[in-house]
């Protein structure tokens, strides 16, 4: 592989705010609160996925619905957009008469600093990085598949297609787990050593051992950025009129998918469901499964979102503006839970009495700070902070 050091003056550089789609910023924005959600209740219970594993009243209801809607449902959507803005980013070089070589060099630039800017997120901040297998994923398929046929690509679906006969045989196994269980076991979760340290020097050493890992166990969410690959191709999101039928079908299948699967881990957590360890272990199995086919059947819906929407609205104007800037809001949550839910920090999660309600109030609170702020900033026509940063490693300074 290689790579010119220099960022090459293509004809092009990023998206002006008038060329951008909706659906795919809006998609973005709303989700961050999903991908908030889900961040810290791990933060707060220091595991992963982040669970009262003896709910009692609210939290109760509370587990049930991360487990239904937020746990392993929201980086999914993003890996989707990930694949998509791929091509998006390869067919605006192409059109402005970029060589596949330079359109190449700034896709694969672009990529390397995202493993960069992974590993300092990781470092400093939460162990839980998703930048770091962004980068390497966008590599993989900057070299294996943007340039690829139709023929190839069609895999994507074969691999759908499988997982998704993978996923009614676990199903089955499931069922029949819980038709003979007789145990009272919790769902598996692994604890967190960096979210539990005692001080913050203490967790960056933490951080240092667990990246790696985790990087490499979500690298295989490349099949998920492929179909978002795949969908680029034909324009999905750019021409919705066209793909209303298919994105109604999208969202409810993907999103049915996800809520059935994720069924049995959701009263298990709840406490309204009691089974034995095996099938304890067989359930979270099923639930991160199923929870890959949110990825599309959210994205799905937020397409026929912006398809209704002829003159966006405050609301739906804010969301887009967050997902402009989504890396910065993604960074500013991490800074977010190391001040205030940190055990060396504030620890607000424990302190404000029931760790639930607080965390995921904290949560909401904290994306919407973001969404504040990314209004703000689009008024004054500015990207986000770590949006400027990556454009100019990227593209170069005038960017």
């Amino acid at each position: 592989m290689s790579v010119d050091t220099a960022p090459l003056r293509t004809s092009r550089g990023p998206v002006p705010r008038a060329e951008r789609t909706l659906a795919p910023d809006l998609a973005r924005g709303a989700m961050l609160l999903i991908i908030a959600l889900a961040n810290v209740a791990g933060v707060v219970f220091a595991g992963e996925p982040g669970l009262d594993a003896t709910p009692e009243g609210i939290d109760r209801g509370l587990n049930f619905l991360l487990f239904e809607l937020v746990h392993a449902r929201g980086y999914p959507v993003f890996a989707v957009m990930f694949g998509y803005g791929l091509v998006q980013l390869a067919r605006r070089q192409d059109a402005a008469g970029a060589t596949h070589r330079q359109v190449r060099s700034v896709l694969l630039r672009r990529n390397l600093w995202l493993v960069a800017f992974g590993f300092a997120h990781a470092a400093l901040l939460y162990y839980g990085d998703f930048l770091g297998a962004y980068g390497i994923v966008g590599i993989v398929m900057t070299l294996l598949l943007l340039r690829r046929g139709e023929t190839f690509h069609r895999v994507v679906l074969v691999l759908w297609a499988l997982a998704s006969v993978e996923i009614l045989i676990l199903g089955a196994i499931v069922t029949s787990g819980i038709a003979g269980s007789s145990g009272t076991a919790p769902l598996p979760a692994g604890h967190v050593d960096s979210l539990a340290a005692s001080g913050y020097l203490a967790s960056i050493l933490d951080h240092l051992g667990e990246w790696p890992t985790h990087t490499m166990t979500v690298v295989p969410f490349i099949v998920i950025a492929w179909l978002g690959m795949w969908a680029a191709r034909r324009r999905v999101l750019e021409e919705l009129a066209r793909h209303r039928t298919m994105l109604t079908w999208t969202a409810a299948l993907g999103l049915g998918v996800a809520i059935a699967g994720g069924l049995p881990a959701a009263l298990v957590s709840a406490g309204w469901l009691d089974v034995d360890k095996p099938t304890a272990s067989l359930i979270l199995m099923l639930h991160g499964a199923s929870g890959m086919f949110a990825g599309p059947g959210y994205v799905a819906v937020f397409g026929l979102i912006a398809l209704r929407v002829t003159r966006p609205g405050p609301v739906v104007s804010a969301l887009a503006a967050l997902g402009q800037r989504s890396l910065s809001g993604y960074l500013f949550q991490s800074v977010a839970w190391l001040l205030l839910l940190a055990p060396f920090t504030l620890a607000l999660g424990q302190r404000l009495g029931n760790p639930t309600v607080s965390g995921l109030l904290i949560a909401a609170a904290v994306w919407l700070v973001t969404v504040l702020i990314a209004v703000r900033l689009d008024k004054r026509g500015q990207a986000g902070p770590a949006e400027i940063v990556l454009r100019r490693l990227t593209y170069g300074p005038r960017t």
